[in-house]
């Protein structure tokens, strides 16, 4: 099963037309910027750093600083099928660094999956503390999570965006 990236090609010209209509209405917006671009193209590519500097009248420097401080804004594509396992403690608890571990060994047995997946990316607290462990499989919560659940919901969302490309 072959996954393919629902997000658009980067394009200078529509990040320019998101970070101006942002920063028409917001001052200081560099993260809001970001936000944008990342929520548009998937990711936050390197072209976007001097377009986000010139619209909101920062240094490169200062849109750097903002893009490498926050750890959700990515600076590469993501993997078709997002999978974030939650590392606090309340999830530690209740089986999450095995869970880690199982995941990372299933991956590593079936290639297919960890192409869907890419690597893992940590979160910090999800709010779901009574159903750990917790993880957001291409941004949906999910409670009490298993390996098998896990795969159960990564194939399905790939097989769900191959129906949707054809």
């Amino acid at each position: 099963m072959t996954c393919t990236s629902r997000w658009p090609v980067w394009d200078s010209v529509v990040a320019r037309q998101l970070v101006t209509a942002i920063a028409e209405r917001h001052a200081g917006p560099v993260l809001m910027c970001l936000q944008a671009i990342q929520g548009h193209f998937g990711y936050v590519p390197e072209g976007a750093t001097p377009i986000v500097a010139d619209v909101c009248n920062v240094s490169r420097a200062d849109v750097h600083g903002v893009l490498t401080f926050y750890a959700d804004l990515r600076t590469s594509p993501p993997p078709p099928v997002p999978v974030r396992l939650c590392a606090a403690e309340a999830c530690q608890a209740v089986g999450a660094r095995a869970l880690k571990g199982q995941w990372q060994a299933t991956c590593e047995l079936d290639a297919e999956l960890a192409a869907l997946t890419g690597v893992d990316e940590p979160i910090f607290c999800l709010g779901n503390c009574a159903l750990g462990p917790a993880a957001v499989v291409d941004g949906e919560l999910m409670g009490r999570v298993t390996v098998e659940r896990l795969r159960a919901a990564v194939l399905a969302r790939a097989e769900q965006d191959s129906e949707q490309s054809v």
